[in-house]
């Protein structure tokens, strides 16, 4: 064996003795808190929320649209929600929706989903899926098709129009694309011969159970981002962590005369298109407005966490160096140790 393999580094760090070892918990502890400055930059990122779970009908005022879609959820309802901004927002303004108490993240929901046809390839359906595979064809009774895209992730697809519209009606304009990771945007493609007409490649399939527009309807506009490869559905896939989670819907397009600068304060009109039930699951609809920093928006679980670990780890730290002080040897004790050195049993 050659000498440089059983030659021992004398390094501290890497032999690891104990007053070395609990050190670094202090140096992690201390990098955390300079991980939570850093984040704390997020917090002066400018937020405005609105719940609109239990906005009020337009069409039959006595009823919000929840109780509307609670009797009957293919009814169409909307609501026209008067909002104010108090300041301006200034810069990238993100508009996000959020819900509450929805668990994106169990094992079997995160898994029903088929990777290879959101790929663009409709083979065989994947197991997976089940119970969102195969679908009645409404147009031919007794016959089923399979669903795409299938599985339970994109059967509770996000389905809610928001428009935000300026004093006097006019919409504030926004961009639907650039919402999506370029990672995750990879993995949905429409099936190779889709470039001419999507409504023909996708017939002999069938729209998930709760979907109220086809596959192909999702972005007619906007070849790109139509079908499979619709960065609203993309982001929806994305599955959320956490029960209470909020994704990105719409971008400000700061290229239009008005809104170069930002988002000005005064008073704005938001056109809900309800669809999407969520009392069924004691569920919050919200509508969210904010500002971007180089980190992104704002993040207070993060912060909370880092905190959380560098307290900690400046404690266990200094916890072993007084347990080390207290009861370690001396290295001078340690290095006259013999073989007929007396044992004391304690």
């Amino acid at each position: 064996m050659p000498a440089s393999f059983q030659k021992n580094s004398g390094s501290a760090f890497k032999q690891q003795p104990s007053p070395t070892k609990f050190q670094l918990f202090f140096v992690i502890g201390a990098i955390m808190i300079l991980i939570r400055i850093y984040l704390h930059i997020s917090n002066s990122v400018k937020e405005f929320v609105y719940d609109y779970t239990d906005c009020i009908s337009q069409e039959n005022p006595s009823f919000s649209c929840a109780e509307i879609l609670e009797m009957d959820t293919t009814k169409a309802c909307t609501c026209v929600i008067p909002l104010q901004l108090t300041e301006a927002f200034e810069g990238d303004v993100d508009i996000f929706y959020g819900l509450s108490n929805f668990y994106q993240n169990l094992r079997q929901y995160v898994n029903s989903r088929d990777d290879q046809q959101l790929l663009g390839a409709l083979g065989p359906v994947s197991n997976t899926c089940e119970p969102f595979a195969r679908y009645p064809d409404q147009n031919n009774m007794g016959m089923t098709k399979q669903v795409v895209p299938c599985g339970a992730i994109a059967n509770s697809f996000f389905d809610d129009i928001l428009n935000l519209l300026k004093k006097g009606g006019n919409p504030v304009p926004v961009l639907n694309t650039g919402i999506a990771s370029p990672s995750e945007k990879k993995k949905f493609r429409n099936p190779p011969n889709s470039q001419t007409n999507l409504s023909e490649v996708y017939k002999d399939y069938v729209k998930p159970p709760n979907w109220r527009k086809n596959i192909w309807e999702l972005d007619p506009s906007n070849p790109d981002n139509n079908g499979l490869q619709n960065e609203d559905l993309i982001v929806w896939m994305t599955t959320a962590a956490l029960p209470n989670f909020r994704k990105l819907y719409r971008r400000l397009n700061r290229t239009t005369e008005g809104y170069n600068f930002g988002l000005q304060a005064g008073n704005y009109t938001l056109h809900v298109e309800y669809n999407y039930p969520v009392h069924s699951f004691g569920g919050r609809k919200s509508f969210i407005i904010s500002t971007t920093s180089f980190m992104g928006g704002k993040n207070r679980f993060h912060g909370i966490n880092f905190i959380v670990g560098c307290c900690i780890g400046i404690l266990l730290d200094v916890v072993f160096d007084l347990l080390i002080k207290r009861y370690a040897k001396d290295t001078r004790e340690m290095a006259n140790v013999t073989p007929r050195s007396p044992i004391q049993c304690v």
